[in-house]
């Protein structure tokens, strides 16, 4: 069955819609992750720690925190 000209029309304009967000959206998270790397290198990381294991660390802190196993109250101990 032959496809009229506004089906291959709506095709043509849907790959092109989709190719340029996908190209946008490549360049936004790429931009991100650099300033993010960045910031992390700058501010997070400690003596001798890379990003990749700065990031590492702060994920397992931030899971640490987020499941209820650290207590920041420095008048209570701990309790997991």
């Amino acid at each position: 069955m032959a496809k009229s000209k506004i089906v291959k029309a709506n095709e043509k304009i849907t790959e092109k819609v989709v190719g340029t967000f996908e190209k946008i959206e490549g360049t936004v998270v790429g931009g991100y992750s650099k300033i993010e790397d960045a910031f992390v290198g700058h501010y997070l990381t400690k003596d001798g720690e890379t990003v990749a294991d700065a990031k590492k660390r702060l994920k397992k802190e931030q899971e640490k925190l987020e499941t209820g196993t650290v207590c920041n109250d420095p008048c209570r101990k701990n309790f997991s």
